[in-house]
C-alpha cells in the first residue's frame, strides 16, 4: 500500500504531544518516520515560544501567502499576528483537523479557507494557524496552514471535511485506479477485503460511541 504523506502529516499534526511521543518510532516505515520525526521537531521550538506568549497567534481570513520565504521565516520566529481578530476561547484546547501544505509555487491559502468554510457552515468554529516547515522533506514545504477546532469537535469536524472535501478526492483515486485495471482485474476485486476496512471503521466508531453513552448512562443511575 502506498503511503500518503499529506495523510500522515495530518495525522500526526492532529495528535496531542502526549499521544505523538508515545508511538514507537522504530515500528515505522522510513517515510512515516520522516513525517513523525519533523512533527516532533517543529512542536519543540514552538513549545518553548509559547511560554513567553500570552496566547497563540492564529492567522485568519483573509488568508494569504507570503510571497518570500524569507517572509515565512519571519512569522515563523517571531509568532506575528497576520490575520484580523482575537484567537478564540477554545484555543489552547484545539485540535488540528486537517492541514494544508505550500510550496514554491503552489499555494494552500484556498484549500484552508474551503475547509474553514465548509466547517462554519456546520456549525463547527474553526481558526486557521499558520507556519513555517523546516525544509527536511521531498518535497520541500515552506508553509503550512492548520485548520483548529475545540477538541471536543474534533472527530466531527474531521467527518464533515471527509464528506465534503476528501472524499471526492478519494473517490477520483478509486475511479482512477479502477479505470486502469483489466476486465478480469475489475471482475476479480474481492468487495467484501476491499470495503472491509471502511465498514470495519464505521462498526468500531458507532460501537466506541454507544459503549461510552452506556457507561455514563449506567453511572449516572448508581
Amino acid at each position: 500500500m502506498q503511503l500518503n504523506i499529506e495523510e500522515l502529516r495530518r495525522h500526526y499534526a492532529s495528535l496531542s504531544d502526549e499521544a505523538l511521543r508515545a508511538i514507537n518510532r522504530t515500528e515505522l516505515v522510513e517515510i512515516a518516520q520522516q513525517c513523525y520525526d519533523q512533527e516532533l521537531a517543529q512542536r519543540e521550538p514552538l513549545k518553548k515560544k509559547a511560554e513567553n506568549l500570552p496566547r497563540p497567534v492564529i492567522r485568519v481570513a483573509p488568508l494569504e501567502e507570503p510571497e518570500h520565504e524569507e517572509v515565512a521565516e519571519e512569522v515563523a520566529e517571531d509568532q506575528l499576528d497576520a490575520g484580523s481578530g482575537d484567537a478564540p476561547e477554545w484555543i489552547e484546547e484545539a485540535a488540528c483537523v486537517c492541514t494544508f501544505s505550500s510550496s514554491a509555487g503552489i499555494g494552500a491559502t484556498s484549500d484552508a479557507e474551503n475547509a474553514r468554510d465548509v466547517l462554519t457552515e456546520a456549525g463547527i468554529p474553526c481558526h486557521v494557524a499558520y507556519r513555517h516547515i523546516a525544509p527536511n522533506l521531498t518535497p520541500q514545504p515552506r508553509a503550512e496552514y492548520r485548520v483548529m477546532v475545540p477538541g471536543a469537535l474534533n472527530l466531527e469536524a474531521a467527518s464533515v471535511l471527509d464528506k465534503e472535501i476528501f472524499n471526492a478526492e478519494i473517490e477520483a483515486e478509486w475511479r482512477g485506479h479502477f479505470a486502469v485495471l483489466t476486465d478480469e482485474e475489475l471482475i476479480g476485486v474481492n468487495q467484501d477485503v476491499l470495503f472491509g476496512g471502511l465498514l470495519d471503521r464505521i462498526e468500531r466508531v458507532r460501537r466506541a460511541y454507544d459503549e461510552e453513552v452506556a457507561r455514563r448512562t449506567k453511572t449516572s443511575q448508581q
